[in-house]
């Protein structure tokens, strides 16, 4: 359902992306990898029209979005749920009223059918009766889970996962790799991770896309990548790092 062709973004003189072609069907769960400050976020800043491109095309269910004004984007974006990196909760708000903020900014909704929805996405993510509490009261994946909730609520067809683990212990990584996968089959939704942790990307990946110097270097199976004669590949799969390149 969405396609990207030779999509080109610098920044100043750094070229970050340079000639992506991606294709993500409908329904897949892919992992996009790379290195630190290779391009992952701002790839998917332009997905979600975000970022506008230097050129080249990103397609949404054949409509190319990636010069559409904001009003036409906020129709595209409507298929769009996003779990940022922080989980980006607004802390003066409370858990109900964070996830239920988009459908409260529409007025198309009673306050008891909002109520109703905002419960169902707590039990999705497995975080039923936290309504009232503040963000400063949760743990980082609880925080993570709600922020989920808010992005699933209005029933996207596409959802975003920028760093799903980053900064949580292996248990509750553990915890949130398996959230994942469940609301991927229990939604039908197409799910595209961002990810360093290689253990979330077998748990979560059914593709891998590498991105590598700019464009999409390779993409497979987490089980072919991780066994990947090509040097790349497999040190970066592996944590080893390059002696002949500057990693700091």
């Amino acid at each position: 359902m969405i396609k990207v062709r030779q999509l080109r973004k610098r920044f100043g003189d750094q070229q970050v992306l340079d000639g992506v072609d991606l294709t993500i069907e409908k329904g897949e769960s892919l992992v996009i990898i790379g290195r630190s400050g290779g391009g992952k976020s701002v790839l998917l800043k332009h997905i979600v029209g975000l970022t506008p491109p230097d050129s080249g095309q990103v397609l949404v269910d054949g409509q190319d979005i990636a010069h559409l004004n904001e009003r036409a984007l906020l129709a595209v974006r409507r298929k769009f749920g996003m779990l940022f990196q922080s989980a980006a909760l607004f802390d003066s708000l409370t858990v109900e009223e964070n996830i239920a903020f988009v459908l409260s900014r529409e007025r198309n909704h009673t306050p008891e059918e909002i109520s109703r929805r905002v419960a169902e996405a707590l039990e999705m993510v497995e975080m039923p009766g936290v309504q009232k509490k503040k963000p400063a009261e949760l743990s980082g994946g609880m925080r993570k889970r709600v922020g989920l909730a808010r992005a699933i609520i209005y029933r996207p067809e596409v959802v975003f996962y920028d760093e799903p683990t980053t900064g949580l212990d292996p248990v509750v990584s553990d915890s949130i790799d398996k959230l994942i996968v469940r609301v991927c089959e229990r939604l039908k939704v197409t799910t595209v991770v961002i990810t360093h942790d290689m253990r979330s990307m077998q748990a979560v990946g059914r593709r891998v896309a590498m991105l590598h110097h700019g464009r999409i270097y390779t993409s497979g199976t987490p089980v072919e990548l991780m066994a990947s004669a090509d040097p790349v590949v497999s040190r970066f799969v592996r944590g080893i790092s390059d002696e002949k390149e500057h990693t700091f």
